[in-house]
C-alpha cells in the first residue's frame, strides 16, 4: 500500500504552521518551551527552552514521547548544535512538593524566559498560561504542532533521563535508570523494599504519601 503524501505533508507542515505565521506577522526570534517530569513520583521536573533559526527545518524534530531514547539523544545534540540560544531548568522534588506541578512547571517556564541571554520576541508554550513581559502563545499539545516546542521537549526529556539515569549509579536499588522516577511497578517494588528518598522522591504525591503512612 502506498503512503499518504498528502497526509506525511500535512503532518510535516503542522510542525512548521505556528512558527510560519509569527515569522509572517514579523517577530524574528520565536522561543518554544516545555517540560518533562511532571508526573514522575521521584526527581525534578526539567523545563526546557529552544529559539530556532528563521526558517529552521528538521522533520525528524517531533513530540519526545513520540521519540526513541536514542533518537531523542541523537536530536538533543543537534538542537543545541543549531539552536540560537537554549535554555535548561530544574526544579527539585521539595519545589514540586511546595509549589505542586503546574505551579512548578509555570516557574520553571518563567525562569527559562528569564534567565535565557538571547530574549525572543515571543514565546510558544505546550498548554500553559505565563506571566511574562515577552508576548507568550499556549498552543495545547504544542510539542505536537510546533517544531519549536518540540525541540524545548527533547531537550527537556533528554537532560531530565540523563539526571535521572546519573541517580541509579548512587541509589542502584531504586532503579532509577529503567524507570526515570515513574510510578511503575518496578519503582512501586522498589519502594516498599526501600523507603522513598526524602529530597528525591515527591512526598506530595498520593503513592508516595501511602507508603509513608503505611510505615508509620
Amino acid at each position: 500500500m502506498e503512503p499518504d503524501l498528502k497526509l506525511i505533508m500535512s503532518v510535516k507542515k503542522s510542525m512548521y504552521e505556528y512558527e510560519d505565521k509569527y515569522y509572517g506577522e514579523g517577530y524574528k526570534l520565536i522561543a518554544g518551551t516545555d517540560e518533562a517530569g511532571r508526573g514522575s513520583w521521584a526527581g525534578p521536573i526539567v523545563v526546557a527552552m529552544a529559539i530556532l533559526p528563521k526558517g529552521y527545518k528538521n522533520d525528524a524534530i517531533d513530540d519526545s514521547k513520540k521519540l526513541s531514547e536514542e533518537k531523542r539523544e541523537i536530536l538533543f545534540e543537534q538542537i543545541i548544535k543549531d539552536a540560537l540560544d537554549y535554555n535548561i531548568v530544574f526544579i527539585d522534588a521539595k519545589e514540586v512538593d511546595k509549589l505542586n506541578p503546574k505551579k512548578a512547571s509555570i516557574l520553571g517556564m518563567e525562569s527559562c524566559i528569564e534567565s535565557i541571554k538571547t530574549k525572543p520576541d515571543i514565546v510558544l508554550i505546550d498548554a500553559e498560561h505565563i506571566k511574562s513581559n515577552i508576548k507568550t502563545v499556549s498552543i495545547i499539545k504544542g510539542d505536537a504542532k510546533s517544531i519549536t516546542i518540540a525541540a524545548a521537549s527533547i531537550l527537556a526529556k533528554v537532560s531530565r533521563d540523563r539526571y535521572m539515569r546519573s541517580l541509579d549509579k548512587k541509589y542502584p536499588n531504586y532503579y532509577f535508570a529503567k524507570h526515570k522516577g515513574y510510578g511503575t511497578a518496578l519503582h512501586l517494588a522498589a519502594l516498599k523494599v526501600n523507603s522513598p528518598i526524602e529530597g528525591l522522591h515527591r512526598f506530595s504525591y498520593e503513592p508516595i504519601k501511602n507508603l509513608l503512612m503505611k510505615r508509620k
